[in-house]
């Protein structure tokens, strides 16, 4: 059975392992020209009863504990006037337990056989045969058939359009991320009022989201309720511009939280929120199915998504696993799985970015902690 898997995100480099794990070898395919060449994001936390559960079906777990970010489950919210509401020390019995995204995918790929990932491989289209295989044609020209195709590509999949005519749907929301590194010297105001963890600082419209990075500099989110094309209005390149348009919805905001646009030692790069609607699905199609944000996009107020892909990697790889003769049950078994699964999560994440930015934020957070 040929197995190939586009994407070597999270959600694809679990369904890698598990298989692995089960004796069964797949191809992943990737557009990166090595595994070093992006920056894969900041920090996740790994929920016990989605990502770890993933980690134990690739047999990582252990592995996974020894790379956690102490303290990184410290919890504070702010109002807009950098008022403390709620703060929730680390004591370490939390079930989610922060790690860097890299060094969470560095360790899916060093669990895995030495050329499983190609590298620098950019699907151009993807096409259905008769007998329920598929053909994938690579942007070099050079084409390959698979038996089993698996979408791990992302919000704008070269897979999805197999099983699915959904695209990625503009939240109204958008992020600014920002850097403020070697923050205990370089900024020390902002590094006490953000602490170890996680910080929110919320009101009607926009915010900041924040966390404490294992390199000790402060990852920022600007969040800001925007038209989608606000940010292409903007010269991000020009730093002092980007700056003065992002602060420009935070007039009237306490100088601290302003400072963490002002102090930024990074470029300020944005991010637009997208989602599928909570209930995506799609008929079974032979022989190909999603997994992570091919299948169940959604916006991070729910702190999904990186857990969701790997579970999906891990339930498929057993569903595969447990069915070595019938591919068909197996992605059956899967997506049945899956569906009900992604619409929970994905119900949640939407209820949550709105109720993050009403009116009356951070109400609704607060109310969440119990504070």
């Amino acid at each position: 059975m040929n197995i190939t898997i586009v994407g070597a995100g999270l959600g694809g480099l679990s369904l890698a392992r598990v298989l692995h794990v089960h004796g069964i070898e797949a191809t992943v395919l990737d557009l990166d020209a090595s595994p070093s060449a992006r920056a894969q994001g900041g920090m996740l936390d790994i929920h016990d009863d989605s990502g770890q559960v993933a980690l134990r079906a690739a047999g990582l777990h252990e592995e996974f504990r020894a790379l956690v970010h102490s303290g990184g489950q410290e919890t504070r919210v702010y109002d807009r006037t950098a008022a403390l509401l709620f703060s929730e020390a680390d004591d370490g019995s939390g079930g989610r337990p922060e790690i860097d995204r890299g060094a969470l995918r560095d360790l899916l790929l060093s669990s895995l056989p030495e050329g499983t990932v190609r590298w620098g491989t950019k699907v151009a289209a993807a096409e259905s045969l008769a007998d329920g295989r598929h053909r994938l044609t690579l942007a070099d020209g050079t084409s390959l058939t698979t038996d089993v195709l698996v979408g791990a590509d992302g919000a704008w999949s070269r897979i999805r359009p197999l099983v699915s005519p959904e695209k990625p749907a503009y939240t109204g929301i958008s992020f600014v991320e920002i850097d403020l590194l070697d923050a205990d010297s370089r900024h020390p105001e902002a590094a006490a009022l953000l602490g170890g963890g996680m910080s929110f600082a919320l009101g009607e419209d926009k915010g900041f989201l924040a966390h404490r990075e294992p390199d000790g500099s402060l990852h920022v989110y600007a969040a800001v309720r925007v038209p989608e094309a606000w940010a292409a209005s903007i010269d991000f390149t020009d730093r002092d511009a980007a700056k003065a348009a992002v602060l420009s919805h935070f007039d009237g905001w306490s100088d601290q939280l302003r400072a963490l646009v002002t102090d930024a030692d990074s470029d300020l790069v944005p991010r637009l929120i997208h989602a599928f609607p909570v209930e995506h699905s799609w008929a079974r199609v032979p022989g190909v199915t999603l997994v992570g944000d091919a299948a169940h996009l959604m916006s991070p107020f729910a702190g999904e998504g990186a857990n969701l892909a790997m579970l999906d990697g891990a339930e498929l790889g057993l569903a595969l696993a447990r069915h070595p003769g019938d591919v068909e049950r197996a992605l059956a078994e899967y997506e049945a799985a899956l569906f009900p699964r992604s619409a929970k999560s994905a119900t949640e994440s939407a209820q949550s970015l709105e109720s993050c930015f009403r009116a009356d934020a951070p109400a609704a957070l607060l109310e969440l902690f119990g504070a």
